[in-house]
């Protein structure tokens, strides 16, 4: 047999072989643990037991998150809990949770969101307005962001800025309700020189309130859900060892006949 052809014949054993070993582990049971507890947590999130998901999210992210992390389901993992301890009131427990996530994802939009709103709802209005300026430097269009920084100036009595911050949103969706109320709130509040009409800490707040909007008087803005469409499943690479293993095998049944 000729070295080319016994070379040939190596490396798709090689091939073959690197592919079998992680299929024999899969089929022996030894699937992927993080992403079973991140599929579960997002199934209880959806159905808004936030505890249990909480309690998923956590055990996905003590075990191996090798597989998670090479999509989005790390991403999705913080910030979804990040969501659900929001969701139960948990500001402070949603900001560490949501710095966990930062430390990899320094440059997610939704991350740095909730993590502004978490800061609003703790009364740190000023920590709050530089994560909603993070925001807009990821993307300069977010006009939740914007409508957010318009409630965070009125609570600290800048009234101007918060006119000025509806504007912005409101150029950018003019049909938004929630940048017209809002901006005629500020403005009212800008002619007449009134206080804000809410406590300075509003740590207590209905968890009827969905996660991107701030308690403020007027109506709840509408933006996209942080949930992720579907879930992670993992991926079966017994068509790929079968493929590999027909194309030896025919290889080797020409080499022969030649």
């Amino acid at each position: 047999m000729k070295t080319g052809q016994c070379i040939h014949i190596l490396t798709i054993l090689l091939l073959i072989v690197g592919f079998i070993q992680p299929v024999i582990a899969a089929e022996n049971g030894t699937s992927d643990a993080a992403t079973d507890f991140y599929n579960r947590g997002e199934l209880l999130l959806q159905s808004k037991d936030y505890a249990r998901a909480i309690e998923a999210f956590d055990q996905a992210l003590a075990s191996n998150i090798t597989m998670i992390r090479q999509s989005d389901a790390l991403l999705y993992t913080y910030t979804d809990k990040g969501y659900a301890l929001i969701q139960l009131n948990n500001y402070t427990g949603a900001i560490q949770t949501i710095d966990q996530g930062l430390a990899l994802y320094e440059n997610d939009e939704m991350l740095w969101y909730n993590k502004g709103f978490a800061l609003f709802k703790l009364g740190n209005y000023e920590d709050a307005l530089m994560a909603y300026d993070k925001v807009l430097t990821i993307n300069n269009q977010s006009v939740p962001a914007l409508n957010n920084k318009g409630d965070t100036f009125f609570q600290m009595g800048r009234y101007q800025d918060a006119v000025d911050s509806y504007i912005r949103a409101k150029a950018i969706e003019p049909g938004n309700s929630y940048s017209v109320a809002g901006l005629e709130k500020a403005q009212r509040a800008l002619a007449t020189a009134t206080l804000p009409v809410t406590t300075r800490n509003p740590t207590i707040v209905s968890t009827s309130l969905p996660i991107m909007t701030q308690k403020t008087p007027v109506s709840p803005t509408e933006v996209p859900t942080p949930l992720p469409k579907t879930t992670q499943t993992p991926l079966s690479l017994l068509p790929i060892v079968a493929a590999l293993s027909i194309t030896g095998l025919l290889s080797m049944v020409l080499i022969k006949k030649r």
